[in-house]
């Protein structure tokens, strides 16, 4: 008798052949071959140093010279306190190394590049920002007279205000999704999408199928990716892949066989805009993870908001200057793609705002600051990552020691264990001033939320590390006395119930080794 035949399980062996190509691509892809001829740069570099060291007794005045000439000038530099400590160690430990990494670091020319692209599009692009003055106008009253946020965005970034512009929260990956889809299926003239991660799976998938019908319609679609999901992710050649269905796409800062410090500078930011009538930004990416179709670190816990109204155009401007950066809009030819129109439904005001490495203001970090100082009840922040310099620690400090209600729900499954060391460093200090911490116990926060008095919001891309407020480009909403907080509060309070509390007693029970391995990557956690 024949021996009956199991059912082909379709869906598995399209994962496992899906798995086999991954690795096939990382193994045998561009992404790989470029990734290889730096780390032969990288070899070579190493290589003459060691060859240096041969004559190390003729080079012992010059090193020691070097090594106090590097400190003092780092002493007088105006870099962040945490960042000249990070780099006074490792001149001391490697002076010669040290120095010219330091030099390299703060002269390479693909940076200079970069910058100089970036401050001309923002300077030939302003004229496309919104004047506020009228809003501010309106605004100008008793009630509403909380514009200090505002102020500093508009005279730091340019940002301006934006009043009749309603905000949806969108407390879980899930929903994000499903307002995300709907808002793509009512598409008419053009779709930008801009996104940390895509990783292929149900998520991309199904919006990857709107995006071909929507491209073959006569929708515009233009997408921007980071580059480093060519490494793991996505094939490096992906974009002609999506070109071939109507679909314009760049990878951000993409792998290229030189060494240059640009690659430490991302595009962390997550944008999407149909038609000018709706836009979202927050924290998830397209990748199932964030729906919780896969369940790498437990449940998965981010937010996001959809915006209506004027302060679209505001995220419309934030992509195009995005876009930019690799090749322009012909002629910087915004107008046609700003096209919102006010929603006279709305309360309060917001203002979409962008941060990048590229200059000296920390836009993102002074914006939290400026939330916890203006403080007078509570602070409620959601981070995955806590890896604060001095200013936020200050911040924090007075706020709960001002009898500020100060509250982290952080996560309780780390994604990264160097960032969870990190965070965990910095829990005896913060409990010692007041500042109450929770751990997120289903899984991992991903969320970047902050909420102040009932008045003040931010729901966005930036985290509470060196990473989104040094190196990364970021972008978020700020909020003020719209109806959107009530449910931020909602969402925190509900969270709050379903997380530990840190306790003196959790922090004595924490384990040596990563107590220990977060205070020595303390050391060098700004240049991280």
């Amino acid at each position: 008798m024949a021996k009956k035949q199991k059912p082909v399980d379709e869906k598995k062996e399209l994962r496992s052949e899906s798995r086999k190509r991954s690795a096939l691509n990382i193994i045998f892809g561009k992404s790989s071959f470029l990734v290889f001829v730096i780390f032969i740069q990288l070899g070579l570099f190493v290589f003459a140093m060691i060859k240096l060291f041969d004559y190390v007794s003729v080079f012992v005045v010059a090193i020691s010279s070097l090594t106090v000439a590097m400190l003092i000038y780092l002493a007088r530099s105006s870099a962040s306190p945490e960042a000249k400590l990070s780099w006074m160690a490792i001149v001391l430990l490697l002076p010669i190394t040290g120095a010219l990494i330091y030099v390299w670091v703060h002269t390479d020319p693909g940076c200079r590049i970069e910058r100089r692209k970036a401050d001309e599009i923002n300077k030939n692009t302003k004229k496309y920002l919104y004047d506020d003055s009228d809003v501010r106008r309106r605004l100008s009253v008793p009630e509403n007279s909380y514009c200090g946020t505002a102020d500093y965005l508009k005279n730091a970034g340019g940002f301006p205000l934006y009043d009749h512009s309603n905000v949806t929260y969108l407390p879980s990956g899930e929903a994000y999704f499903s307002s995300l889809i709907e808002a793509l299926e009512s598409a008419e003239k053009f779709i930008f999408i801009e996104v940390f991660i895509i990783n292929e799976g149900k998520m991309w998938g199904d919006v990857l199928e709107i995006l071909k019908r929507k491209a073959a319609a006569g929708v515009t679609v233009k997408i921007i990716y980071d580059g480093s999901c060519a490494i793991l992710d996505l094939p490096y050649g992906y974009p002609k892949t999506l070109k071939k269905y109507g679909i314009e796409a760049k990878m951000f800062s993409r792998l290229r066989p030189f060494i240059s410090t640009t690659y430490n500078n991302r595009d962390h930011r997550k944008i999407a805009v149909i038609d000018g009538k709706i836009a979202f930004t927050g924290g998830s990416n397209l990748a199932d993870e964030y729906i919780n179709l896969r369940h790498p670190f437990g449940k998965w816990k981010d937010a996001c908001v959809k915006v209506t109204g004027s302060a679209v155009d505001g995220f419309s401007v934030m992509f195009m200057r995005m876009w930019d950066v690799e090749a322009p809009f012909s002629d910087y030819d915004y107008e046609k793609y700003l096209t919102a129109a006010p929603d006279e439904k709305s309360s309060g005001f917001v203002v979409p705002y962008s941060d990048m490495p590229l200059d000296e203001e920390r836009i993102g970090e002074y914006v939290y600051i400026d939330i916890i100082n203006r403080a007078e009840k509570y602070v409620y922040i959601m981070s995955p990552y806590l890896i604060l310099d001095s200013g936020v620690i200050t911040a924090l400090s007075l706020a709960a020691k001002k009898g500020v209600d100060v509250r982290i729900v952080l996560p309780h499954i780390p994604d990264k264990k160097y960032a969870f060391a990190l965070a965990k460093s910095h829990y005896a200090q913060l409990t010692s001033f007041g500042v109450r911490l929770y751990e997120y116990t289903p899984g991992f926060v991903h969320s970047k939320v902050f909420l102040s008095d009932d008045v003040h919001g931010v729901v966005g891309t930036i985290n509470l590390d060196y990473r989104s407020l040094y190196h990364h480009f970021e972008c978020a909403l700020y909020m003020n006395s719209v109806g959107a907080l009530d449910d931020i509060k909602k969402d925190f309070e509900e969270t709050f119930e379903t997380s530990m509390p840190i306790t003196e007693e959790t922090i004595r029970r924490e384990n040596f080794w990563t107590r220990l391995r977060g205070r020595l990557l303390k050391i060098i956690a700004p240049l991280m």
